[in-house]
């Protein structure tokens, strides 16, 4: 007989590792999984130096949320314990978001962190401690879809995370539980305030834990400050507008703050970073069709082989505020890439895009993978080329 976590056995016999961030939602997990009486263990990790951060709102893993995990564990009468991984969470996601912007990508850390210290390590420090089941507060939904689990959207839209778990593995979803992902919001809270917690009119995270006010160019500078120089800002039409400080102050798709004015709506359209040029464009310039990936991660019902053969029809979600659009996932020249029916605007290499089975509110994830480069209009591919001295084929966004 399984429990409410399908998994065998009561719930008194079966010890479920809580990853406890802090926040109103993986508290509201750990008190749901207590009342029912699993033999619940927070853990929360200490992800970098957060001295600067004890009381920074809008933050994630700041020492304020280590704080207020441990009061909720109190609170619900369950251990807890802090994890430092400090050096980890450096080496796979805070230097490869450095080295990401310096490239000229627009890196997701929150995947890569999920992807790497969440995932691998969190998940096999609770197996060693004898859980069954490594349980979060994403909104997400797991279910049993013939003989394996599969990740399907949660009930709340707005809250949609899924995006940002398209890396997870078949064997990690078999051990992970997202028990919020059949409830709004609005209802976590409330549970929050009738189970007592302190943190139940806590907001919710919004910047990258370790860039503070969300400026991602002074994190770069400071780790990477040889990386950053000074460069021109080209019109897609060859003209030398002006100077720049440093590429990692741009992104694809940005239009304020460039810093130069033509008489005419400016948008970056590719971040040349051999050549540390910032090159700028017509927003139809940055109309993107076809999108090349490496690094695909897929927990499709058969392998990725035989369901791209003939090309599948998925809907794709190039990012995480924008609703899924349809496409198809094929192979191009051993590639794997999506072709979108309507296009997308401002796609940059590094950026994820995350495979559906289509647009509805419970559909199946069924993996996802990295940017690598992407064709736009033909009119802009061909400017490009002439500028850099590339091919087409070359670019990387």
């Amino acid at each position: 007989m399984l429990n409410s976590l399908q998994l065998p056995g009561r719930p008194e016999d079966t010890r479920i590792v809580v990853a406890m961030s802090g926040g109103v939602d993986s508290s509201v997990v750990a008190g749901l999984l207590k009342a029912e009486g699993y033999d619940v263990i927070g853990m929360t990790m200490q992800l970098y130096d957060h001295g600067e951060a004890v009381h920074r709102k809008g933050a994630c893993c700041s020492g304020q949320d280590i704080h207020d995990a441990k009061r909720v564990a109190e609170t619900l009468g369950i251990p807890h314990y802090v994890l430092n991984y400090e050096e980890k969470f450096q080496k796979s996601v805070i230097d490869p978001f450095a080295q990401s912007y310096i490239h000229g990508e627009t890196p997701i850390p929150c995947v890569a962190c999920n992807q790497t210290v969440k995932f691998v390590d969190l998940l096999a420090t609770a197996k060693e401690l004898g859980a069954a089941a490594l349980a979060t507060g994403h909104y997400v939904s797991s279910r049993l879809a013939g003989n394996q689990r599969a990740l399907f959207r949660p009930v709340d839209e707005e809250r949609d995370q899924s995006y940002f778990l398209f890396t997870t593995t078949q064997e990690q979803l078999e051990f992970l539980r997202f028990p919020l992902g059949d409830r709004p919001k609005a209802e976590t809270r409330e549970l929050a305030r009738n189970m007592g917690l302190s943190v139940a009119e806590k907001s919710d995270s919004q910047d990258i834990c370790f860039v503070p006010h969300g400026r991602y160019s002074d994190v770069i500078s400071k780790l990477k400050p040889e990386a950053v120089e000074p460069g021109k800002i080209v019109h897609l039409d060859g003209r030398d507008l002006g100077m720049h400080k440093g590429i990692i102050n741009f992104t694809i798709g940005q239009r304020r703050g460039i810093g130069v004015a033509v008489g005419e709506p400016l948008y970056v359209v590719h971040l040349d970073a051999e050549n540390a040029r910032v090159i700028v464009g017509p927003k139809e310039a940055l109309a993107t069709h076809k999108l090349y990936l490496r690094d695909v991660n897929w927990i499709g019902p058969t392998s990725l082989e035989d369901a791209i053969a003939d090309g599948l029809d998925i809907h794709a979600r190039v990012r995480s505020t924008r609703a899924p659009k349809p496409g198809v996932l094929s192979l191009s020249d051993g590639q794997v890439c999506v072709e979108l029916a309507n296009g997308e605007d401002g796609v940059a290499p590094g950026q994820a895009c995350v495979f559906y089975e289509d647009n509805t509110q419970s559909s199946r994830i069924l993996g996802g993978g990295w940017i690598e480069h992407s064709e736009r209009e033909a009119f802009a591919e061909q400017a490009l080329a002439k500028i850099t001295g590339n091919s087409i084929a070359a670019f990387a966004g």
